[in-house]
């Protein structure tokens, strides 16, 4: 049989997610025996969970932990290319309609069959039902005119209109079992009592803010992770993640600081990183009149100046990227003038970064009226990203030399979202990730529309009709070089608008100690058990 007949039928599908979770074939028993003798893997993390709810909010946090429970149809490799997950092969019926065959033999974490009326009720469940208040899952189904399932095994799905990508989307939506009947609520659900899905682990405690343990699910389809146990601990602050553990208190920590490496390769613990499939920001409230922080330099209210696209282009022509990467960042990111970096699919090379000009930027200002500048705060969070807050400062000095004083002002992540949903930010930095480039233009940067599912990100609510119009073009196109072309062509005339500055595309720093024999990096940045090889005799 030839290899790509193997993919589509799902033959290879354990074989290449042993490959992706760092466990090969010829060693899996070998590294489950050596991670008995200590079975607890101990994560630092700063993911700080939000609910049990996979459908909830569409957030890397819970992304990533809760992946151990749950699991998608579909799934993107270490390269960004979709694989075999809970569905064997998929292919297109006509523009409109997609089948989905579902992998036999699999069962949830409470013994009951996995079949075509889970992935049913996943769908409608997101659609129909839950209204979470931002970054959700729907704008991945708003287009779904109908689901069925001809056969236990066989999903069908019909869309309102062609949607060429809809497998990418099936890769990030975990699937739940359908209850006996109604709909599972988040409130249950953050229970713990109904956290029931068909992944490696499956749920033991959950403390909010603090702690998630997980124990192996021994019934699992696929190859069983190394590891009995996990305790995942939140610790949000960057110092005490190293601290805990250069001194031996966990095993694994994520999202390092690029300052600590050289000294943590020092002191013993191990680096892996790998360049981000994600993008860090500066993003505007371009929509109310007058904006909370924002003032003449003599402390009176204006008018919002982010209105203007010449003010929100200085302040990108003033941004000094060259000091956030490779100062705060050691080198460890590359400067961004786009979501995804130069050279991957959908990007455009017309567009790079430059050196900041200060006087043509001070000019610019000065034609849209603020010739002596003005003040406002510039929000962001304290721990989430590497080298947030002194990415704040950074952008606050350069700001500074066109007359712009920003005054920055970190706070914890949870602390961050609820103020900017509550519109008291004027002007954030921000970071997302996403499975491809329309898919982060698509929350990011397009109109807010509930029908649409667009803008979920888009806390600026900046609207272009323009760009509305290349997207959804661009989105009807099936993958392929045309596709990618028509994605780079709506970016360029995005970011001409500038309704974000592109700061840069960070790596993601995991260290790991001892007990860890190697960490498989994944460019979205999840911090796994499954990517976690217990070190050898």
């Amino acid at each position: 049989m030839k290899l790509g007949n193997l993919f589509r039928t799902g033959m290879l599908c354990p074989l290449l997610i042993s490959l992706f979770l760092g466990i090969a074939p010829s060693t899996s028993a070998q590294a489950q025996e050596q991670a008995e003798d200590q079975p607890e893997l101990r994560i630092a993390t700063s993911y700080k969970l939000m609910t049990l709810d996979p459908h909830y909010a569409n957030l890397n946090e819970n992304t990533s932990l809760l992946s151990h429970i749950y699991e998608r149809l579909v799934y993107q490799d270490e390269k960004l290319e979709l694989k075999p997950g809970l569905a064997t092969s998929w292919r297109s019926l006509s523009d409109t309609r997609f089948e989905f065959k579902l992998r036999e033999n699999v069962r949830f974490h409470d013994g009951s069959e996995f079949t075509a009326d889970d992935v049913v009720y996943t769908i409608e469940r997101i659609r129909d039902v839950l209204k979470p208040p931002s970054g959700g899952f729907r704008s991945y189904v708003s287009g779904i005119k109908a689901i069925s399932a001809p056969d236990p095994m066989t999903v069908v799905i019909e869309t309102n209109a062609p949607v060429p990508n809809l497998p990418l989307f099936f890769s990030s939506i975990f699937v739940m079992n359908r209850p006996s009947e109604g709909y599972q609520t988040t409130e249950d659900l953050n229970t713990g009592r109904s956290s029931i899905g068909t992944g490696p682990y499956q749920f033991e405690s959950w403390s909010s803010g603090e702690r998630l343990r997980l124990a192996r699910n021994d019934r699992y389809w696929g190859e069983k992770p190394a590891w009995p146990t996990i305790s995942f601990r939140v610790v949000e602050n960057p110092a005490a993640r190293v601290a805990a553990l250069n001194t031996g208190e966990v095993d694994v920590a994520d999202a390092i600081p690029a300052r600590d490496v050289a000294s943590l390769k020092e002191r013993g613990p191990r680096i892996a990183n790998i360049g981000a499939a994600r993008i860090n920001f500066v993003q505007f409230d371009v929509s109310r009149d007058t904006l909370p922080g924002v003032t003449d330099k003599s402390g009176e209210p204006i008018a919002n100046p982010f209105k203007d696209p010449l003010v929100r282009r200085a302040l990108a022509m003033a941004t000094d990227r060259g000091v956030l990467v490779d100062k705060i960042l050691a080198g460890y990111g590359t400067a961004a003038a786009q979501v995804f970096p130069n050279g991957l699919p959908g990007t455009s090379a017309k567009l790079t970064t430059a050196s900041p000009n200060y006087d043509e930027a001070r000019s610019m200002l000065a034609r849209a009226g603020f010739p002596d500048g003005f003040n406002l705060v510039l929000a962001g969070p304290a721990g989430r990203y590497p080298g947030d807050a002194e990415s704040l400062q950074a952008i606050a000095q350069s700001w500074a030399r066109i007359g712009v004083n920003a005054q920055p002002s970190a706070a914890p992540f949870s602390v961050f979202n609820s103020k900017r949903a509550a519109g008291e930010y004027a002007v954030w930095y921000g970071g997302t990730s996403g499975e491809a480039v329309d898919v982060i233009l698509h929350a990011l940067v397009a109109s807010p529309d509930p029908e649409r599912g667009t803008g979920a990100l888009n806390f600026g609510k900046y609207q272009n009709a323009a760009f509305d119009a290349m997207l959804a073009k661009a989105e009807g196109i099936k993958e392929g070089p045309e596709r990618n072309q028509a994605l780079a062509e709506a970016t360029e005339l995005a970011m001409a608008d500038q309704p974000i500055i592109p700061l840069y595309h960070f790596h993601h720093i995991v260290g790991f100690g001892p007990r860890i024999g190697s960490y498989v990096m994944h460019p979205r940045g999840w911090t796994t058990a499954m990517q976690t090889l217990p070190a050898g005799e």
